[in-house]
């Protein structure tokens, strides 16, 4: 059994996806050899969630950077989404060095000091491309220099049987003593991707709250044309990206939303179970506080069955390590 330290944990995506024993979509997702010991997050409502649905050692709130890597438990497995708002290709404006940014340098600093077998990072696709390249590969040479064999991919999360179109780029280490490589799983659903329709159960649900005005509909119609548009989503395809402000869902932005009927012209935007559920989590999974804050949490994470893959074939790179 690898034991884990999860650092930006946030509401648990990653931490489900290394444990498995879940179903999502009428699949069963194994239960794989890892356990976590220890999880840190800066957002004390997520981690409420992630005590809700895991059983965790440790689980700490606090600013990484006030973390001594002394306090953190010795580790067979690293796991983190350092934040990546800085790096996002919706917002190239961002100051790309700012404090956020700069965050990958404390998993850095993590992982040399507690020379674990693995890590495993991941972040937008933005971060591949930002600054033709060079800001990924110098976060790439600061993970070798901590002395570790890297493979890194940019990955779409409906190719392993998401209904989302999530593009991530995933970084693998294992330590240079080792002496192995990891390879990335073969994508299972590359052609035959999984419907949104498979996770909305009632399009025209009875709760209006969902529902957007009429004057947010009249609003989008009388827009000019080098305005967004609503993109309402086709539910023969997965789901355009989540992310973390579904709360604030407009349908005068990029953000994906329903189209109920399109003679009345009724819009919804998601409930947080069908957010939940495009990003594969379980229906037993639970999450604390408000309406707004699950969005958040939900738009933030991982996707477990993405992250399940990730670390199905991680475990047997390392078998005998």
């Amino acid at each position: 059994m690898y034991k884990v330290v999860s650092l930006f944990a946030g509401c648990g995506g990653c931490d489900l996806g290394i444990l498995g024993d879940f179903e999502y979509n009428n699949q069963k997702y194994k239960k794989l050899p890892y356990k976590i010991i220890y999880a840190l997050d800066i957002d004390e409502k997520a981690l409420a969630t992630h005590s809700l649905n895991f059983k965790t050692n440790q689980l700490k709130c606090g600013d990484i950077c006030n973390i001594l890597s002394d306090e953190i438990p010795d580790c067979d497995i690293v796991i983190g989404g350092f934040p990546c708002q800085s790096f996002s290709t919706v917002n190239p404006t961002k100051d790309p060095f700012d404090d956020r940014a700069n965050l990958y340098k404390q998993m850095v600093r993590i992982v040399k000091d507690k020379q674990p077998k693995a890590f495993i990072a991941e972040n937008v696709k933005g971060l591949l491309t930002l600054h033709n390249g060079k800001i990924f590969k110098k976060i790439c040479k600061a993970f070798e220099n901590a002395g570790y064999t890297l493979s890194y991919k940019l990955l779409n999360a409906a190719d392993y049987g998401v209904p989302q179109k999530r593009e991530r780029v995933v970084i693998v280490g294992i330590r240079n003593d080792l002496n192995k490589k990891y390879l990335f799983p073969k994508a299972p659903n590359v052609g035959k991707w999984i419907p949104l329709s498979s996770v909305i159960k009632d399009l025209a649900m009875k709760d209006q709250k969902y529902y957007f005005s009429e004057r947010a509909v009249k609003g989008m119609k009388n827009a000019k044309p080098n305005m967004k548009r609503g993109l309402w989503q086709n539910l023969d395809e997965p789901c355009l990206t989540i992310t973390s402000h579904l709360a604030k869902v407009s349908l005068n932005s990029r953000d994906p939303v329903l189209l109920v009927d399109s003679k009345k012209e009724l819009y919804r935007r998601f409930t947080p179970r069908e957010a939940a559920r495009i990003q594969s989590f379980p229906e037993n999974f639970k999450f604390a506080g408000s309406e707004t804050s699950a969005y958040r949490q939900i738009g933030n994470a991982v996707p477990p069955v993405l992250f399940w893959h990730i670390a199905k074939d991680l475990s047997k790179t390392l078998v005998n390590a």
